[in-house]
């Protein structure tokens, strides 16, 4: 049981099984659980990283684009910070809107939820090993389509309610990942503005 839901591949091609794995899961087996999203956003972080330092991206014909390292290495700890927060502020929450829909939850359940959702995004994210704008663009879009698929199936299972009031809460949880959308990107522009903003290496 342990491996299969510590299994990021699972929830590419065998979600619904994935997601019936975690539902049972007790509920004193879901705090080591956590580690999964701390250990997965690793891996975008360090794709980035490499890839906006030692690969470079170019739009068009331009000239290739490279971050230096001191200032790739602070914005991929505030993207790190970021996803991780970003997860406990919706694993929140789906865990304060459980009784909303006829469920019971807690915090770290919420929490869970919210981290195997965010597994395309996580695979999607090595992709920054080499940036390639319209690749990145592609995988995104169908990461984040998968994402949203994946909730919309994993909330009914995971929560222990029918379909259709899962439907519901599974829309009201998108409803908030949209808010926290537009809220990191307002928070992007003050923390570039504090000094975040990325530093080029002179051609």
């Amino acid at each position: 049981m342990i491996s299969l839901v510590s299994n990021p591949l699972g929830f590419l091609f065998s979600p619904r099984q994935q997601w019936q794995a975690v539902g049972a899961l007790p509920n004193t087996a879901l705090p080591s659980k956590l580690l999964y999203a701390i250990i997965l956003a690793i891996g975008p972080c360090i794709a980035w990283y490499y890839g906006a330092t030692k690969v470079g991206w170019s739009i068009g014909d331009g000239e290739i684009v490279l971050l230096t390292e001191a200032s790739a290495l602070r914005i991929v700890i505030a993207f790190y910070a970021a996803m991780l927060g970003s997860l406990c502020v919706i694993g929140y929450f789906i865990h304060w809107m459980a009784d909303t829909y006829g469920s019971e939850s807690s915090m770290t359940k919420g929490i869970v939820v919210a981290s195997y959702t965010a597994t395309p995004l996580f695979i999607a994210g090595l992709c920054g090993f080499y940036p390639v704008f319209w690749l990145d663009m592609l995988l995104g879009i169908a990461s984040l389509s998968w994402a949203v698929y994946l909730l919309y199936v994993g909330i009914p299972a995971v929560m222990n309610i029918p379909s259709e009031r899962g439907f519901l809460y599974a829309s009201a949880v998108v409803g908030v990942c949209m808010v926290i959308f537009m809220a990191l990107m307002g928070g992007v522009v003050i923390l570039w503005e504090m000094g975040l903003a990325p530093v080029f290496v002179d051609g």
